[in-house]
């Protein structure tokens, strides 16, 4: 059986279309089943948004009927807006009660032509495996582009997860999912070791998300991961882009002040992928940690210049 696929969207057509149609051109798409859930508006303008994200939805769907491109294509369509968070939990729930995996996407994550061929191959080689928690789609590290030869399966295993195209199973989820609704809560039962592991060393602040209302899911299965002494299988380059770093709900970037260095092109070739021994690799993990400082973000030098008078700033009035 092939994986299910859920795509959250909410107001943005163009981004939309184009994790649609990249999608479709997967070399899996026929075999796939894809569920839309499309979260309400919240007022008059973002609703005006919304129904434009529908009708090009809609569209999708009469031409998966005429042509066969998926093997089916629904669309849930949210009243009312329930925001990210929910959306995205309550999808994979609905998801889960149909299909034993689910590979998850956002309205702005462009995939691989061979990014369903991975996923699936992944799920089938680690489903016994309940230690494997997590399949990544996207990796921060380019480590494909090295002149030396990588040996075997081009993935590693790592305890921390990304939220961009990623997938999971039915027991997995169920059993260690919990959307905290408190930071108290989650920080229970977490040593200062374990805060100083899964932030690697303060570079990954990944706790400051814990003062969100509401927390972000993708933190609260991050914990959820590291508490069960999980891992997440991730590839060695990235089959998937984020195209929608400039407008997205979490995050923004300006081209004038910053660029992303993790921004690069989907592998345009199939991902060689073997089972591997389930441990974390130690070298991968010390270039994460280097990689990750300020998020990826390298600042310009007018970025340098508006960062430094920025923290002045607030210096001065702290």
């Amino acid at each position: 059986m092939r994986s299910p696929v859920a795509i959250f969207v909410y107001n943005r057509v163009d981004n939309t279309q184009k994790t649609v149609e990249a999608l479709l051109n997967n070399s899996m798409a026929k075999e796939t089943d894809v569920y839309v859930f499309s979260d309400g508006g919240k007022n008059k303008e973002s609703w005006a948004k919304v129904n434009e994200v529908r009708a090009f939805l809609h569209r999708v769907s009469r031409e998966v009927d005429a042509n066969g491109s998926l093997k089916s294509f629904y669309i849930i369509e949210r009243p009312e807006n329930i925001y990210l968070e929910r959306n995205i939990i309550e999808g994979i729930g609905y998801v889960l009660e149909r299909h034993e995996t689910v590979i998850v996407l956002e309205d702005d994550i462009v995939t691989s032509p061979y990014y369903l061929e991975y996923m699936n191959e992944a799920f089938d080689i680690y489903r016994d495996e309940k230690r494997v928690m997590h399949v990544a789609g996207f990796t921060n590290l380019d480590l494909l582009s090295s002149s030396e030869e990588w040996k075997g399966s081009e993935t590693y295993f790592t305890p921390h997860m990304s939220g961009w195209g990623w997938g999971t199973w039915k027991d997995r989820w169920l059993t260690h999912f919990h959307h905290y609704e408190t930071e108290e809560e989650a920080m229970e039962g977490m040593s200062d070791a374990d805060i100083d592991a899964i932030q690697y060393g303060g570079v990954f602040p990944c706790l400051k998300s814990l003062k969100k209302r509401p927390i972000p899911w993708d933190i609260c299965w991050e914990m959820e991961i590291y508490k069960a002494g999980g891992l997440c299988l991730t590839p060695a380059h990235t089959m998937v882009r984020n195209i929608g770093l400039q407008n997205g709900t979490h995050f923004r970037a300006y081209s004038i002040l910053q660029h992303y260095e993790f921004d690069r092109e989907p592998l345009q070739r199939k991902l060689r992928l073997e089972k591997q021994v389930l441990e974390k690799n130690l070298e991968i993990e010390l270039l994460f940690k280097e990689a990750i400082h300020d998020w990826g973000i390298r600042y310009t030098w007018l970025g340098k210049m508006v960062r430094w008078v920025y923290k002045k700033m607030k210096k001065g009035f702290g």
